[in-house]
């Protein structure tokens, strides 16, 4: 028996999402009795992988093909698939993102086991298995049973501690068989975004609506994003007018966070909305309307004009961090 996580790596490397999967893998190993192992898929280094040792490893899995760049979801599902099954895994972990959410799926198909999408927690008991998630665009919490003798959950991002465990984190290369069929979109180029902080991995995000009236009054909201470390994100409409990417766009339908910090400046907080940044540990709203559902949700609340009230924010924290 084992717990399984899939750890993602970019261009090589972990992120604090991968070691936040191997902590919760860990301690629900620890709740079954049992070891931890974590597979990546890619060329990563040695010293790269024993990171992972750090957060409650004991064994970790690699996989090297050169015919394996790129995120290619039927080729990934069953090169986890075969090494859960190598393993003898229970539970198999993976990240609420598009790549867990795209990849956990199929790997239960395979497996014929149940799925918990989007937990939030440890799961409250092994026997039965229960897990807990927000539902109803984050409007309620639903305590799901899996009965199947093989579970797979995705875990929202930023939803427990990171703790160091430091485990052996025995070094494995694994060679599954790879069936060519499988390969069915080919890659002609990759663009990285590379000077920005991906919305996905901040920690603070200030994100702007339509009460910013303009694309040209951004400016106020790159600067303060800039000076506190953050990621930029904005609504739907705002989104779908052309004003901000489509890669901004959180919510519902869009980028689905859970940061540290949310400010909301000139956002009502549509349903749709919330859904995507209920998880967010602080957030913070600004809007002329008293009675917008954004307050509802906010731990902290400024009734006024984000145009206003920005540039004196901004200068604030200058003034603090100065």
């Amino acid at each position: 028996m084992s717990v399984l996580v899939f750890t993602e790596n970019w261009n090589g490397k972990f992120k604090k999402l991968s070691f936040e999967l191997v902590s919760y893998a860990g301690k629900i190993a620890e709740m079954l009795n049992t070891s931890t192992v974590a597979l990546t898929i890619g060329n990563v280094e040695d010293d790269e992988l024993k990171t992972l040792a750090n957060y409650g490893a004991d064994k970790i899995l690699s996989v090297s093909n050169d015919k394996i760049k790129t995120l290619e979801n039927q080729v990934f599902a069953s090169i986890i698939t075969q090494a859960a099954q190598k393993e003898n895994a229970t539970v198999v972990v993976f990240a609420n993102n598009n790549a867990g959410k795209a990849l956990a799926p199929r790997v239960s198909v395979k497996l014929h086991a149940g799925l918990g999408s989007g937990v939030d927690a440890l799961p409250s008991s092994v026997n039965p298995f229960t897990v807990h998630k927000k539902v109803y665009s984050g409007n309620a919490f639903a305590n799901v049973v899996i009965k199947s003798d093989i579970k797979v959950v995705t875990l929202l991002q930023n939803s427990i501690e990171i703790v160091e465990n430091k485990k052996a984190g025995v070094l494995e290369q694994f060679s599954p068989e790879i069936n060519e069929s499988n390969f069915k979109a080919t890659v002609k180029d990759v663009s990285v975004q590379t000077d920005k902080i991906l919305l996905t991995d901040a920690e603070i995000v200030v994100s702007g609506g339509r009460g910013m009236k303009s694309p040209d009054n951004w400016g106020v909201i790159e600067e303060l994003a800039d000076v506190l470390g953050a990621a930029t994100a904005c609504s739907r409409p705002v989104s779908d007018e052309g004003w901000r990417p489509h890669g901004e766009h959180t919510g519902q339908t869009g980028k689905i966070i859970a940061p540290n910090l949310y400010i909301a400046a000139g956002i009502s907080g549509a349903i749709q909305h919330l859904a995507g940044v209920s998880g967010s540990k602080c957030l913070v709203a600004i809007n002329t309307d008293k009675d917008a559902p954004i307050f509802e949700a906010a731990d902290y609340g400024i009734v006024g004009d984000a145009l206003k009230i920005l540039p004196e924010f901004l200068k604030a924290i200058k003034e603090l961090k100065s």
